[in-house]
């Protein structure tokens, strides 16, 4: 150890000394990629309503409805999407690039 320089903190039970990114709570607008998933899978807005995706992936991701009516560019990790519904209806959406990724956005009057 140095002179003059602080000691060392103990290790403790519990504790890491690896930063931590906050979770992030998804509101009732938001729609989070984790684990090649979207979550929830299916979102109730009311129109006019403006619907955020982030991607947690450590893996790219796009956003694209299957109606052509919105698609998002290529999202590394941390990127977001969003897309205004103006109208109501029923929006399924996948992944591009993980086809097999699929959700739904139910859009209220």
């Amino acid at each position: 150890m140095t002179p003059g320089a602080p000691a060392p903190m103990p290790d403790m039970p519990g504790m890491s000394s690896t930063p931590r990114t906050p979770a992030v709570t998804a509101g009732p607008n938001a729609v989070t990629i984790d684990n090649f998933a979207f979550g929830p899978q299916t979102v109730t807005v009311k129109a006019g309503t403006t619907v955020t995706w982030t991607n947690r992936d450590e893996e790219p991701h796009t956003v694209v409805a299957r109606d052509g009516s919105f698609h998002s560019p290529g999202m590394g990790t941390g990127a977001t999407f969003g897309f205004t519904f103006a109208q109501p209806g029923t929006f399924s959406y996948f992944c591009s690039i993980h086809p097999f990724m699929h959700a739904t956005v139910v859009v209220t009057p």
